[in-house]
């Protein structure tokens, strides 16, 4: 695959990690209390989410987790 090598942008490594961030979208929490949660893990799409978090629920009965979306804006991640 042919690449642009003449191109000098001095962001390319930012815009490469702003937009990996982004790709991963779908995160799992645990729920502690009312305020409380803690992240556990990213996913790229919901059903490997959803798979994980039934994997988590077999592990862990007693613990409260969700799948949620952790949408980002652009100006949070500059």
């Amino acid at each position: 695959m042919a690449q642009n090598t003449q191109y000098n942008d001095p962001q390319p490594q930012i815009s490469a990690i702003a937009y990996k961030q982004r790709l991963n979208a779908w995160t799992i929490v645990r729920v502690l209390s009312d305020t409380q949660r803690v992240f556990v893990a990213r996913f790229r799409s919901r059903s490997d989410a959803d798979g994980h978090l039934q994997r988590l629920r077999q592990l862990s009965p007693d613990a409260n987790f969700m799948v949620v979306f952790d949408f980002q804006s652009d100006e949070a991640l500059n």
